[in-house]
């Protein structure tokens, strides 16, 4: 028997798909749960308007993930400042969360810290490539610029100061 499921349904199909199903199976299993329908020609018909329907939400939805990956291309580069130890290392790394904070304020837009993409770990001082990928086809890159939140400090030599303390041996002979 041919029927419409109403929703995802494992090793049988998606939701919208016109599958085969036994008649036990419909009648015990999907048909409770509310899971698929029997296709017939007003069914048949529903499922086309709602189809049609959900194509017009994604292609809105499309539009808009386009839109928003102009604007985020057309921002270039995007300033973090962190603190930072000797040698310009920072204290932790750089998540994909703040990343997002700091593009949100920019664009005053919600964006997920899901679809932040890095190639590497940001734990240094630098620029680094940072993709944002809205949709399976639509992404944007960005340069992220992070900066010290004050002065980098220097870097101290150990060894000059352990070879100042210890006594030289020639003055106890």
């Amino acid at each position: 028997m041919k029927v419409i499921l109403q929703d995802n349904v494992v090793k049988l199909g998606k939701a919208g798909d016109i599958v085969e199903a036994s008649p036990g199976y419909f009648r015990n299993f999907l048909q409770p749960r509310k899971l698929a329908v029997i296709a017939s020609e007003g069914a048949l018909k529903k499922r086309e308007e709602d189809m049609e329907v959900l194509r017009k939400k994604a292609e809105k939805a499309h539009q808009q993930y386009v839109e928003l990956a102009d604007k985020i291309t057309a921002l270039g580069k995007i300033r973090l400042t962190a603190r930072v130890g000797e040698g310009g290392k920072l204290y932790g790394k750089i998540t994909n969360k703040e990343i997002a904070q700091a593009l949100e304020s920019e664009l005053k837009v919600e964006i997920d810290k899901r679809l932040v993409k890095t190639n590497e770990e940001i734990n240094s001082l630098g620029n680094y490539k940072v993709t944002i990928k809205l949709a399976p086809d639509v992404q944007s890159i960005i340069v992220l610029e992070l900066l010290s939140e004050g002065p980098i400090p220097e870097a101290t030599s150990q060894a000059s100061d352990s070879e100042a303390k210890k006594p030289d041996r020639a003055e106890k002979e």
